[in-house]
């Protein structure tokens, strides 16, 4: 796979996207079997809620690891090589997780290999796109991941209905295959970067890490995406739950409950659409301001829409995941906007463990805000429901600072050129 000049050929975007489409599926997979692994599994709500943060680890190292290859060896390379471990490892969790230590490990290392997916998509994208329309094209990018989460979603609440919970993940692990044949697909219609010169002189990793780290407003809009994704992991990981258990204890409406989510989910891919389109017409901190003070307000009113009806909170849960999701292709965007293109991998590595360490935290912490809520309160209480939610609220709050930061200092960079 060298890297070529021309001209990206007719279907790459589609191909990318469907590939990515398919490999996000197991992102959500287990959250939306965690109601019932939570039961078979007799776990807490803290212990439910570390296994998905055991995902979100794993993540975080492979998106800083993928990032740093990527720069070094290509992110074609790095994009082939790590879909096919990732499918490998996604099969294992679906297969061999058994209780709450195996499915922490085994979830963890899924997401450990899930990170070459991603990082080096989003360099292959902003290489085969120009300035005007990359805000779209990051969009339709995160958009496929919100199908593909809609999709496990569903996938999982059908196995629940047939009281099969385990054939959900199967499921998402298959998919996974599937969406790493489509990416060896989507490379033979794209233009490759092309590999460095022999003799060439290149810029060291720490370098680059030191270049990035000084670079301000590229670690302001890395402060904010951080901000950003403490709230944004927080309710993928436990939406499914808190529809599951505002639902009742049928298991039909059990398996609504699941089905609702994942309508929130289908829902948000409009979300990613219009906010990475809107950016390219209104600004890149406009649109994410605008996105995140909004589902900041969600995060602290949510937990008080327990006792509604399970159809007006589905609608409210996905208002919440539009809103939620917005910002988040206009975040690769604006670092792609403020970056040099040879240490973008670099950069898409820093912000990476920023974003998604703040996101491995954030469901350990709702599950110990409901732990904390429901011993104080009772099981059922709004009140155990609330105190998670704001949870999410609270860890979020410096987001808009971060924005208007990163906005100023944008601003003064351009104007400096």
């Amino acid at each position: 796979m060298s890297g070529n000049t021309a001209g990206p050929a007719r279907g790459w975007l589609a191909l990318l996207c469907a590939s990515r489409l398919l490999q996000s599926m197991i992102v959500t997979a287990y959250s939306g079997v965690l109601p019932f692994a939570m039961a078979d599994w007799h776990m807490t709500a803290a212990q439910a809620g570390s296994i998905q943060s055991a995902w979100h680890v794993g993540y975080m190292s492979s998106l800083f690891a993928v990032g740093l290859l990527a720069d070094r060896y290509g992110p074609q390379r790095i994009f082939f090589t790590g879909s096919a471990v990732s499918a490998a490892a996604a099969l294992a969790f679906a297969l061999f997780a058994r209780d709450h230590l195996s499915a922490m490990l085994l979830y963890g290392l899924a997401g450990l290999c899930a990170g070459a997916s991603y990082t080096p998509g989003l360099q292959l994208l902003a290489h085969n796109t120009e300035p005007a329309v990359r805000g779209r094209a990051m969009g339709l990018f995160i958009g496929s991941s919100s199908m593909g989460y809609a999709l496990s979603l569903a996938v999982a609440a059908a196995s629940s209905h047939l009281h099969q919970w385990r054939l959900g993940l199967l499921a998402a692990a298959v998919c996974t295959v599937a969406g790493a044949v489509l990416t060896a697909q989507a490379l033979r219609r794209m233009r490759l970067p092309s590999p460095p010169a022999p003799g060439a002189i290149r810029e060291g990793t720490l370098h680059a890490l030191a270049a990035t780290v000084r670079d301000k407003p590229a670690m302001a809009g890395n402060w904010a995406y951080a901000f950003h994704c403490w709230e944004l992991m927080a309710l993928w990981a436990w939406l499914p739950a808190y529809l599951v258990a505002s639902s009742g204890v049928a298991s039909s409406w059990q398996g609504a409950g699941i089905a609702l989510a994942a309508l929130a989910h289908l829902v948000s891919v409009f979300g990613s659409i219009a906010g990475g389109a809107a950016s390219d017409r209104l600004g890149r901190a406009r649109v994410m301001m605008i996105a995140t003070v909004a589902s900041l307000c969600m995060s602290f009113a949510f937990g008080w829409m327990w006792s509604w009806p399970l159809w007006l909170l589905a609608a409210a849960a996905a208002v919440y995941n539009l809103l939620a999701i917005a910002d988040s292709s206009v975040y690769s965007t604006a670092l792609a906007d403020v970056v040099a293109p040879h240490r973008l991998g670099v950069a898409f590595s820093v912000r990476s463990v920023m974003g998604f360490g703040a996101g491995a935290l954030s469901p350990w912490v709702f599950g110990l805000a409901l732990d904390w809520g429901q011993g104080s309160f009772g099981i059922g209480s709004t009140h155990a429901w609330v105190a998670a939610w704001s949870s999410a609220g609270l860890g979020a709050l410096l987001g808009p600072l971060m924005i208007a930061r990163f906005s100023r200092l944008h601003r003064a960079h351009v104007a400096a050129r």
